[in-house]
């Protein structure tokens, strides 16, 4: 299970200008059996700030995206990762205004 290039593309292009931001400072991925996970870090030794899961067996149910914030919490959960990704995107508007 992974990311297919464009998925990898837009969560990468997401994490680079949170980076520039000054909001992020490490990632990590995984890839299970059953789903694959990237997470972002502001410190390398927390807890991930922000998890994004792909999980394909709940494509016909929730969506198989899932945005995890820092404790864990679903944030955002659907079938598209433009919509899944939105509530970061608008974090970054703010710092940046």
């Amino acid at each position: 299970m992974g990311f297919e290039r464009d998925e990898l593309q837009r969560i990468l292009d997401l994490y680079g200008r949170m980076v520039a931001a000054g909001e992020w400072r490490d990632y990590a991925m995984d890839f299970g059996k059953d789903a694959a996970t990237f997470s972002a870090f502001r410190r390398a030794a927390e807890n991930p700030q922000a998890r994004i899961e792909k999980r394909p067996s709940l494509r016909a149910k929730q969506g198989m995206w899932t945005l995890f914030g820092e404790g864990g919490q679903v944030l955002k959960r659907g079938h598209e990762l433009a919509s899944v990704l939105f509530p970061l995107e608008r974090r970054l508007m703010k710092v940046v205004i």
